[in-house]
């Protein structure tokens, strides 16, 4: 008989203690970047996550006499499965000391939540979008994870593979982008010739225009449209592209966003964008269990305002398909390089992406760049 209890958050206070679980499992780890516990409640609270409109999901925490020794979300999203044609129940949000019995009672309790509810498969890790962490990292454990991507022991893995039944769903990359001394010749070239064969512009919005002029729900349209065909990927709804407005753009540095707009079209289409912001990660590491507060947040504004960060996080570039060979993704990088330099940026970090996608992990070929981490998503059918 298993001296593993799994029980089913169904309080706030339960909420908590599922968030907090994994600053408890991390403390003092180099490596991993701690999310903000007001954005994982935020996430975690059907009330307050837009992504429920079409996802319905379970947390589980697993005791051993008391003690919470893991947790797990369990979690159903229509709009992907209809999409992709699949019946999957995800499993996020893990976390896990070494100890197969308790993992092994966590993905149980998913399984079950999946099996009641008509699914054929487990996938995961993953959350309610794409735009939550996603993927179990497999290698590169001595590398400083970034607060958009899992940070994991090594065992994790281990365990997937002693519990029998999973296999590989998809494998993503992660690069080390440095910043060169000078915008790459070749990259110049390409750039003011698209500008001008395609009457394309750079441009550099204002706070005003995102926040109060629907510009920034355009940019997001505009990653919705350029993300549509990404491995499990559903796309945003209005009330969530209004959520990652307010999440992502009021403290964001706006000349590390430039749009790309053509011009041969009277509304100027934007028709590429790219977020990329000054890491967090070791701002994040100085705040108390994710706290802001009370001096978390100097820590995070130090990093945000002042510049301090070596490492800028590419947190998302979309550029619509139809212009994807026209030298749009050069173009952005045309505009960013001499900002990354001012700022004394040293390297970029390309956050997630899939090992097979050859046209995205292109872009990277002006530059010198390291692969120095590797993730998996699992399955196992029901």
């Amino acid at each position: 008989m298993s001296s593993i209890s799994i029980r089913k958050v169904s309080s706030r206070k339960d909420l908590r203690k599922f968030v907090d679980f994994h600053y408890d499992l991390y403390r003092g780890n180099a490596y991993d970047a701690p999310p903000l516990f007001s954005d994982e409640m935020k996430t975690l609270s059907k009330d307050k996550n837009a992504a429920f409109e079409f996802c319905e999901a379970e947390y589980y925490l697993a005791y051993r006499d008391d003690v919470l020794v893991g947790r797990v979300a369990a979690i159903i999203n229509h709009r992907a499965n209809e999409k992709w044609g699949r019946k999957s129940v995800r499993f996020g949000w893990i976390d896990f000391v070494d100890d197969l019995e308790v993992s092994g009672a966590l993905l149980g309790a998913v399984e079950e939540y999946g099996r009641a509810h008509g699914m054929t498969e487990v996938v995961g890790p993953l959350g309610f979008t794409d735009f939550d962490p996603e993927g179990m990292l497999t290698w590169g454990f001595d590398e400083l994870g970034t607060m958009a991507t899992l940070y994991n022991y090594p065992y994790y893995p281990e365990h997937m593979e002693r519990l029998g039944g999973w296999e590989k769903d998809n494998d993503y990359v992660e690069f080390k982008i440095y910043v060169p001394d000078a915008i790459p010749e070749k990259m110049v070239k390409i750039s003011e010739m698209v500008m001008k064969r395609y009457n394309l512009h750079i441009r550099k919005l204002s706070k005003r225009e995102v926040m109060k002029e629907g510009m920034g729900q355009k940019i997001f349209t505009v990653i919705n449209d350029s993300f549509q065909d990404i491995y499990g990927y559903s796309n945003l709804s209005p009330k969530q592209i209004d959520q990652y407005v307010d999440a992502y753009l009021p403290y964001a540095d706006l000349n590390l966003i430039p749009v790309i707009e053509d011009w041969s079209t009277e509304e100027h289409k934007i028709v590429g964008v790219g977020i990329s912001i000054p890491s967090l990660s070791v701002a994040m590491q100085k705040c108390c269990r994710g706290r802001l507060l009370p001096f978390g947040w100097w820590h995070v504004l130090r990093a945000l305002k002042r510049r301090k960060a070596r490492i800028v996080d590419l947190e998302m570039i979309g550029v619509l398909p139809e212009y994807r060979n026209k030298g749009v993704n050069a173009l952005l990088f045309y505009d960013l390089i001499p900002w990354y330099q001012k700022y004394g940026i040293e390297w970029g970090e390309s956050q997630v992406e899939m090992e097979t996608n050859m046209c995205v992990q292109s872009q990277w070929s002006y530059f010198d760049t390291k692969m120095h981490k590797r993730r998996r998503c699992y399955k196992k059918m029901l």
